[in-house]
């Protein structure tokens, strides 16, 4: 089934042949699929083929209304939420009062009103400041409700629905990949200073890499001066000037680029300018050899974030 229906939104519509051809599946396992498929509604019949000498056969295309996604980010300050299809089509995209202040109860209470409204609702994505295991949230600071919280637990036994949950940086690395249309093997670095805390979503050909106990990411413990990690040295700077530590900033881009050795390093174009593009390039370079430092580049955080959550929604929703 996950076969079929990956291969019908890709290729738009395909023959049951085709079909057979692109998910690798037998033309009997294919007939009795689409036929049932078809009585649900989740697959039209679009015509026949032309002729090639034998029998027309029949064209199929996937009902991208059938099942509906919904991704949640939370937020200190707000929650921000999107409805779509199978084809990534928004029905519904909206922003509401921040529940990881207001706690579970209130949260899945909002939770069943989107529901509620959109009943074809048959997966769900949720991104979190912290970290994640098999979502259960371990690492949260500030959120003492939602400390270790099986999110995922919680939302699948109260609505029958699946779901996963996922580190805010790590769906954000996701989502700027996907959307980019960057190489399969394309490995970078999403750097967020956040309200939260700074953090990193890293991306190595291809793959989130989480960590043997999913803290990867947690960039604020890095140890960048004699006295202070990274999480420290921001807050200093900001208390003097209400800016963002470039230096600190610089030394966290040369350190990801001896590490990983990341094709990119992506910021958020809410937090920098291009014009201090150069400035990080110049102050990376003094402890990396410029011929090995990534690109940087600028990105709409919040987009990339809600594609992200969206694209890990739309997979687990495929293989329901």
């Amino acid at each position: 089934m996950h076969g079929i229906r990956v291969a019908l939104l890709q290729m738009g519509s395909a023959t049951k042949a085709t079909l057979c051809d692109r998910a690798g599946i037998s033309f009997p396992t294919v007939s009795k699929m689409i036929s049932r498929m078809e009585k649900s509604g989740e697959v039209f019949a679009a015509g026949l083929d032309e002729s090639s000498g034998g029998r027309r056969a029949q064209r199929y295309v996937y009902n991208p209304d059938y099942m509906l996604g919904l991704s949640v980010f939370l937020e200190k300050n707000e929650t921000v939420y999107t409805v779509f299809n199978c084809l990534g089509e928004v029905k519904e995209h909206g922003s509401c009062k921040g529940f990881l202040q207001d706690g579970k109860g209130a949260l899945m209470a909002w939770i069943g009103e989107v529901l509620a409204r959109f009943p074809k609702i048959s997966g769900a994505a949720f991104g979190v400041p912290g970290s994640v295991e098999k979502g259960r949230i371990f690492f949260i600071p500030d959120y003492e409700e939602f400390q270790n919280l099986d999110l995922q637990g919680i939302f699948e036994g109260r609505f029958g629905i699946p779901a996963i949950v996922e580190n805010d940086m790590n769906a954000a690395v996701l989502g700027y990949h996907d959307r980019t249309g960057k190489d399969p093997d394309y490995s970078a670095a999403y750097i967020y200073t956040g309200k939260n805390g700074p953090g990193a979503g890293l991306l190595v050909n291809g793959n989130v890499v989480q960590g043997s106990t999913f803290f990867a990411g947690e960039v604020s413990f890095v140890p960048l001066y004699d006295e202070h990690n990274f999480l420290q040295a921001m807050q200093q700077e900001k208390d003097r000037k209400g800016i963002v530590n470039l230096k600190a900033i610089s030394r966290l881009i040369a350190s990801l680029a001896a590490i990983i050795n990341p094709h990119e390093i992506i910021l958020n174009n809410k937090e920098f300018h291009v014009s201090q593009i150069e400035n990080l390039k110049k102050e990376s370079a003094k402890y990396v050899p410029t011929e090995h430092l990534p690109d940087l580049a600028l990105s709409d955080w919040r987009e990339d974030y809600l594609h992200g959550l969206q694209y890990l929604a739309l997979k687990r929703i495929l293989r329901s």
